[in-house]
Parts: C-alpha cells; structure tokens; sequence
C-alpha cells in the first residue's frame, strides 16, 4: 500500500490497514529509524494489558530463576 505526504508532512493510514489493527482516532503511532527503513508501529493505549500474556508457554520464570543461580554461582557475592 502507498499513501502520499502532504505539504504539511501528514499521511493518511489507510482504511484496510485502520481496520486490521483496529486503529481508533487519536492512536499512537512510533516511528522506529534505523538509518536504513523506517517502520511504523501502533502504540496500544494500555501497554500492560496488550501484553498481558504474550510470554505463555516461554517458562520465563524457570528461566529467569535458572540464570539467577548461574549469576549466583559464577559471581558470588
């Protein structure tokens, strides 16, 4: 999809694109530049709570717990 800027430096999000990611008037957008692309990420309003459960399945505590003891034995303090 392409849109154009405007003199005044605004684009329009395209329609499909609103719908998708359910994109409400006043969203936040991030520009991330990384010198080379540009990307374009929607900020959820309650950040917490859209990754309220995005590490299921990952063991992060197990893991966390588990590089603590490894911390613990190789530095101890």
């Amino acid at each position: 999809m392409k849109t154009t800027l405007t003199k005044r430096g605004q684009m329009v999000v395209p329609a499909e694109i609103r719908r998708r990611y359910n994109m409400q008037r006043g969203a936040k957008l991030t520009w991330l530049d990384d010198g080379e692309t540009i990307r374009v990420v929607v900020v959820h309003p309650d950040i917490v709570k859209a990754l309220r459960g995005t590490g299921k399945g990952y063991l992060l505590t197990r893991r966390l717990l588990a590089e603590r003891i490894t911390d613990c034995n190789g530095n101890p303090s």
